[in-house]
């Protein structure tokens, strides 16, 4: 697994395998989490959605339509 930190970005990590580029789910310090990354996955994982984040900045034709899930313009508060 390799990881690249943007060095000016607070949170972004992407990491990833270094022998087929697919992308890994790592440990965020900085938000005291595990990020796992849904694309790999290939089983329903079992949880539900906790919240729409930057929802500023989704496509204007987009309709968020479960709206009993809370919605952060950015980032949610840490």
């Amino acid at each position: 697994m390799r990881a690249y930190k943007v060095p000016e970005a607070r949170f972004f990590t992407q990491a990833f395998c270094e022998k087929c580029g697919g992308i890994v789910p790592y440990i965020s310090v900085e938000r005291g989490a595990v990020v796992v990354p849904a694309g790999p996955l290939d089983t329903d994982p079992g949880l539900q959605p906790a919240a729409h984040i930057f929802v500023g900045d989704k496509a204007p034709w987009y309709e968020i339509t479960d709206k009993s899930i809370p919605q952060f313009e950015g980032s949610p508060p840490v």
